[in-house]
């Protein structure tokens, strides 16, 4: 099986497996703190161990990088890494608000440019979107580009920081429409297919977790994935809190302007 099959199938299985419990007081039982550093609940347990077991079944000898286990060999001559988010947006599926995911990408290296296929399931539809790079994106099988629009709908997500939050609400104040709906990587799916214009995600503590499978997926589907100091956001991924930015390449100088004006993020 080609590495796309494999992170297609695993998602399928996760699909399978939490939606028994989404919405209930089961989903919600706290394990501890997971390697990400967040309480990790019952439901994020099980969609973790529902992708390694099936890895484990099919013989698939990776590393694999979760938000809840941390970095983990599956068999000992792991040739690449799934970067796995098997459950993002525990928040809304441990009360059944109907907006979660699970999100996988194959990376050959610890490179944003090292990614090179990647999933996003939404777990509520059983939609799923994919790329591989050089290949495109696909919503289901049909390909996908990112919208080329002037009336926004942006999604902000500053995560408690208030002053950020009224500084951003400042530079979209007229003819936008503000979402932020608990879940990175399906907002970025969104995105990637033209429901979401621009993706605000500036709170410095996201995880490579939450966003590698969308990083590729964006970029595939024509969008730019920017740092805070509005770079190309590149580089070494590993032991790093990110920021950043998903936009249409022709909007860079739009938000630069109104950015710069506040004196930056």
């Amino acid at each position: 099986m080609e590495i796309i099959e494999i992170l297609i199938n695993a998602s399928l299985v996760v699909y399978d497996t939490v939606n028994k419990i989404i919405g209930t007081d089961e989903a919600s039982i706290k394990y501890g703190k997971g390697a990400g550093g967040d309480v990790s609940r019952k439901i994020d347990i099980v969609a973790e161990e529902a992708v390694i077991n099936y890895f484990q079944k099919i013989g698939f000898a990776c590393t694999i990088l979760g938000e809840e286990c941390g970095r983990i060999k599956i068999f000992e001559k792991s040739k690449g890494m799934v970067i796995m988010d098997a459950m993002d947006g525990t928040a809304n599926a441990i009360r059944g608000f109907p907006f979660f995911c699970c999100s996988l990408a194959y990376s050959n290296g610890n490179e944003f440019e090292d990614i090179t296929d990647c999933v996003i399931i939404d777990l509520v539809s059983k939609d799923i979107y994919r790329a591989t790079k050089g290949r495109g994106a696909y919503y289901n099988n049909q390909k996908i580009t990112i919208r080329k629009t002037t009336n926004k709908i942006i999604s902000i997500n500053t995560s408690g920081s208030i002053e950020l939050l009224i500084k951003l609400l400042s530079i979209f104040k007229t003819r936008n429409h503000i979402r932020h709906l608990g879940a990175n990587a399906l907002e970025m799916a969104f995105f990637s297919r033209g429901l979401i214009d621009i993706i605000l995600g500036l709170r410095p503590k996201v995880r490579i977790q939450d966003i590698a499978a969308g990083y590729l997926l964006i970029k595939e589907a024509g969008g730019v994935i920017l740092d805070c100091q509005l770079k190309p956001l590149v580089g070494n991924f590993s032991n790093r809190k990110l920021s950043f930015i998903a936009i249409n390449k022709n909007m860079i100088k739009y938000i630069s302007k109104r950015i710069n004006a506040l004196g930056g993020i």
